[in-house]
């Protein structure tokens, strides 16, 4: 691939607030911008299926599962070519058999949406058109001697033939420099540069420069640079949020717990930081004080 040269930008538009720091889910950002564009879906496809030089661009037909306003599932990429084959593609970088089990939900979502789309009318006597599904997993951790397909049976009934059965293939990443292979780099280059950075600008940026100068995503990264430190950046933590929002329920409910258990006699304030751990002496010291004004 050809290489682009960006000017670099002042560094006053550049600057990001000092408390701005990656997102947990910054690779999946990444996985998800880059394949909406269809120069690198057709890429991904032809990864797939290298013997198909044919199809092309406007063949691809983006139906990822997301659900914007609600907490229905969604998947991480799907597409159809055409109506003969659907494409189920999903990313993990720890390993887990019940990645069978989501892509099973999936899929049937999206045939779901698929027969709605075509109004198939499943209830009559003519048989309908079943796209053929091909199911993915790109794994971006340590391969091992992990397989190359896992299945429903095998993993969940002992190998034994069973009513239903899904397969997926695991992809790793290590057949060249496809896009495939390239996101995989990606990944691990990321993952390096978090251990060596943390959560921060710098190991998004180190990321983007070292990727760049490897040949690893360079078109993409190069062309929308600022656009993919936007979408890897976030101003606050998720996670880290979701867990204080979590602790902070928690002890709330333990407050109450044990304000309610003081005015009914079962236990005194001595007691209180044997039955709610969650609770700082702090804490305890304000419920003994609200509880003398009340008395």
């Amino acid at each position: 691939m050809q290489g682009e040269t960006l000017q670099e930008e002042p560094k006053e538009k550049t600057a990001e607030k000092k408390d701005a720091f990656a997102k947990y889910t910054a690779k999946d950002s990444v996985f998800s911008t880059l394949f909406q564009d269809k120069k690198y879906l057709i890429q991904l496809y032809r990864a797939l299926h290298p013997e198909d030089m044919e199809t092309t661009e406007d063949a691809l037909m983006d139906i990822t599962i997301r659900n914007v306003l609600t907490n229905g599932i969604y998947n991480d990429l799907a597409f159809r070519v055409g109506d003969k084959v659907m494409f189920l593609v999903e990313h993990q970088s720890s390993w887990t058999m019940n990645i069978i089990i989501r892509v099973l939900m999936y899929l049937v979502q999206i045939y779901h949406d698929y027969f709605e789309e075509q109004d198939a009318d499943l209830y009559g006597s003519k048989k309908v058109h079943v796209p053929e599904p091909e199911l993915y997993m790109i794994f971006t951790g340590e391969r091992a001697s992990r397989p190359e397909e896992i299945s429903l049976s095998k993993e969940f009934f002992g190998g034994k033939e069973c009513a239903i059965e899904v397969k997926v293939k695991v992809l790793y990443g290590d057949k060249g420099n496809d896009i495939i292979s390239q996101y995989v780099a990606f990944t691990k280059v990321y993952n390096k540069q978090v251990k060596q950075y943390g959560r921060s600008r710098e190991a998004v940026t180190e990321t983007i420069r070292i990727c760049k100068d490897r040949d690893v995503l360079r078109k993409f990264l190069a062309g929308r640079e600022k656009e993919v430190i936007s979408i890897m950046m976030a101003l606050f933590d998720e996670e880290k949020i979701m867990r204080t929002h979590i602790a902070s329920e928690k002890k709330e409910t333990a407050r109450k717990a044990a304000e309610k258990m003081l005015k009914d006699g079962k236990i005194t304030v001595d007691e209180i930081s044997e039955y709610f751990t969650e609770l700082s002496e702090r804490d305890i010291q304000e419920i003994e004080k609200e509880l003398l004004q009340t008395i």
